[in-house]
């Protein structure tokens, strides 16, 4: 079973709350979607840890880390969905209104495809299953149980920290309401992603 929790509970809050395209992902959602498309996203970005914490604890990121042509297709894939998401985010500051808050079935699903195809194309989060999960596990019980418990654990903290983190760009996208405002920072969060996703295709 799993150990050293509270060790484990502050590893995976600081890795939460490292910059990175988690962050610019959640700002990104928030900004266009509002509150309903940010927590779909969160859903889908923490379906996609627990996903790579099952993979890790069964052997099969290990696998797929060994495989340089495996990885390489993982790494483009995420890199092609965070330059999706720049691109479309600057062409959403084009127009003289970003989405409004709220959005229905549909804009949830699409919220939570992007946060779920965003997490598993992070070659990175499979990086920190493989290496960090056994660390925490001890010799005796199931390794599966354990990784599986461990990867709810980290998703659990792990989307604690977008709730609060996508809260305050909400409160601040109310409080800076002005569309030169909103279009300037939908430019800012459009180009980090463009660079981050050509980053992740890189291997950088």
């Amino acid at each position: 079973m799993p150990t050293h929790l509270p060790a484990f509970l502050a590893t995976t809050l600081l890795l939460s709350m490292l910059p990175g395209p988690g962050q610019a992902l959640m700002t990104r959602q928030t900004l266009l979607g509002g509150r309903r498309a940010a927590w779909a996203t969160i859903a889908g970005n923490s379906t996609g840890i627990v996903l790579w914490s099952f993979a890790a604890s069964a052997g099969l990121s290990a696998v797929l880390l060994a495989n340089p042509q495996a990885l390489e297709v993982v790494r483009l894939v995420g890199g092609a969905v965070l330059v999706w998401l720049g691109i479309s985010t600057l062409r959403a500051s084009r127009k003289s209104n970003a989405a409004a808050e709220g959005g229905g079935a549909v804009r949830s699903w699409k919220g939570f495809a992007v946060g779920l195809g965003t997490n598993l194309g992070n070659a990175k989060a499979g990086v920190f299953a493989v290496s960090m999960l056994p660390q925490f596990v001890t010799d005796g019980g199931s390794l599966l149980v354990s990784g599986a418990v461990l990867g709810v654990v980290w998703a659990l903290v792990t989307a604690a920290w977008y709730v609060a983190f996508t809260w305050a760009v909400g409160r601040g996208r109310r409080l800076v309401s002005r569309p030169a405002v909103q279009r300037g920072l939908q430019i800012t969060t459009g180009g980090v992603l463009l660079v981050l996703g050509v980053a992740v295709a890189s291997g950088l």
